[in-house]
Parts: structure tokens; sequence; C-alpha cells
């Protein structure tokens, strides 16, 4: 008997009690949420651990935003920038390089070229610090936010923001395709020395947008 026969007859013999029943309703009685806060201390625990997380935020209204995103661009001073075909033009309006649209032809050398990239967000965890993409057209396809080196990343608050991961997955549909993102790209070796860029940007700036 192979050990994937073994595993497999333990787990029938657990099982052998339990009436399968695959219409019955998931237990979800655990805690939704630590403490109790107002909306703006959601979003200030947001921007406190997006900071923690080496993610750098920043604030601004509707009529800001667009000269926040040049002063950004500008500072990196990318040639070329990615811009998802759902991204609300007037975001993009004062920014000088180059853009680029998400196009299904596009290849990962291509898009290595591109130095930065600004979306949209799905939903942003403010307990974990945590933005989510879905691949709405505002966010554009996963790749476009994993190969470029940075990322501005816009969440509409307090629409978008949420306590906690609960809340989030009420509002996303499990057959998106999801990317969770808690600060830049980051991993380290056994010697715990932190190397950032290796699967995704190394800068991620977020912009809360009121």
């Amino acid at each position: 008997m192979s050990s994937r026969e073994r595993i497999l007859g333990r787990v029938r013999r657990a099982l052998a009690d339990v009436p399968p029943d695959e219409d019955a309703p998931v237990e979800r009685d655990y805690l939704r949420e630590h403490g109790e806060r107002t909306v703006e201390e959601t979003v200030d625990l947001l921007a406190e651990n997006l900071a923690d997380y080496r993610a750098v935020v920043h604030r601004a209204d509707s009529e800001k935003l667009p000269y926040l995103i040049m002063r950004l661009l500008a500072q990196r001073g990318p040639q070329y920038v990615l811009v998802p075909p759902g991204l609300p033009p007037e975001w993009m309006s004062a920014a000088d390089p180059t853009r680029v649209h998400d196009r299904a032809v596009s290849t990962a050398r291509e898009l290595d070229q591109v130095e930065s990239v600004v979306t949209g967000c799905a939903v942003a965890v403010a307990e974990t610090g945590t933005i989510v993409l879905d691949g709405s057209p505002d966010q554009g396809r996963r790749r476009i936010s994993l190969i470029p080196d940075h990322h501005i990343c816009v969440v509409r608050v307090p629409d978008q923001v949420v306590a906690s991961v609960p809340q989030a997955l009420e509002r996303l549909d499990p057959v998106r395709p999801l990317t969770w993102i808690s600060g830049p790209s980051a991993t380290s070796d056994i010697e715990l020395d932190r190397v950032e860029g290796v699967h995704g940007p190394r800068t991620l700036e977020v912009v809360l947008l009121r």
C-alpha cells in the first residue's frame, strides 16, 4: 500500500460517521474585525500598516491627484508608464511620460522596458496593510503590476477600505484573478538578508484618494 493510499484511508475512516451534506452552509462565526473603529481610524490604520510594510503613502483629493501622480513619476524619471485600459483619464492628465497601454499581445520582455505603472485597486485591508487587485479595467491584468519596478496604486477612501480580511473577501469575486499586495516585493534568504524587487516592484506608492 502506498503512502497516498494510507493517507486517504485515514481520511475516509475519520469521515465515516459524517453525513455528506454539500448544501450545508459554512459556519463563519469567527471574529470579523479586531476592535471597533471609526471610518477615519480605519483609513489611518491602513496608512500606518502600509508604511510599516515599506510602501510610500500619499493623500490627495480628486483635484490634486493628477499633479501628485505627475510629481511621483517625475521623481522616478520614467520614459514610459504603463496604464490599464480603464484607468480614469483625468488621473494621468498632467503626467509627461509616454503611456503604454496594457495589451494582450505585449510580451514580458516588452513590459520589462516600462519603468512605472499606475493602477486603481479593488479593496484595501486596514488591519494587514494589504492592497487587493482583481483585474478590473482600472487595474489591468496581473502581470502589469508585477513586472514594472515602480507601482503607483490609487485607493479610493473610504469606499474601498475595509478593516479586515473577512470583510475584504465579502467584496471580492473568487473567480477573478486576485493579487494581494502587502508592500513592495521582498524576500529574505536564510541569513535574513532582505532583497526587494524579486517578483514585483521594488517601490510601491499608495495614494489614498478622497
